[in-house]
């Protein structure tokens, strides 16, 4: 049976088999990530099967409905195609994002890459939400050194809710943001 008798998710899912890290996912079980499905792959592999895999809304949405698999929500973003990612789909995705590894690699590969990013992470780091905020400030460092002294403000506003989900984020931005300007001198 030739790999054309498989519709694009179920190809995605056999690249996902074949590079299957049993040690790795057990691992993250054990770690507490929340997914029914782990196999255990890393971000280059991911990569590689991003590569191979024409940008295809409807593939990505279906991979980023598929919550109880860890690998679909992480390639999900890799090939949406990001002129037609529009910001009424991103506060949806936003929404649904279940671990900083997701949230990570959306706003690394598919939202910074908006038009519409900056006015994103500003609405995003003013959210209620914990992962929203932690989403707006990871948007935000993925935009340095754009709006550098708006990303230093948030950051600093944040660090000071003292929230164990954007501490480190917090940290790490202001950290960034501190090598740049004293770069810039």
């Amino acid at each position: 049976m030739g790999e054309q008798a498989f519709n694009e998710m179920q190809q995605v899912k056999r690249k996902f088999f074949t590079f299957r890290n049993g040690a790795l996912a057990d691992n993250m079980r054990l770690q507490g990530a929340d997914y029914k499905i782990i196999f255990g792959l890393n971000l280059p592999q991911l990569v590689e099967i991003a590569k191979e895999t024409e940008p295809n809304k409807e593939l990505a949405q279906q991979l980023w409905d598929n919550t109880t698999t860890r690998e679909s929500m992480l390639l999900a973003p890799m090939i949406y195609p990001k002129e037609d990612f529009e910001i009424a789909l991103a506060h949806k995705w936003v929404s649904e994002v279940g671990s900083t590894e997701v949230a990570d690699g959306l706003c690394h590969k598919l939202l910074r890459h908006t038009d519409y990013a900056h006015q994103l992470a500003t609405e995003l780091v003013a959210s209620a939400t914990d992962m929203s905020r932690y989403i707006g400030l990871r948007l935000m460092f993925n935009l340095l050194p754009d709006n550098i002294d708006d990303a230093k403000r948030w950051a600093e506003e944040e660090l000071a809710k003292h929230c164990q989900l954007t501490e480190s984020l917090c940290r790490s931005l202001l950290s960034e943001i501190e090598f740049r300007q004293e770069s810039d001198e």
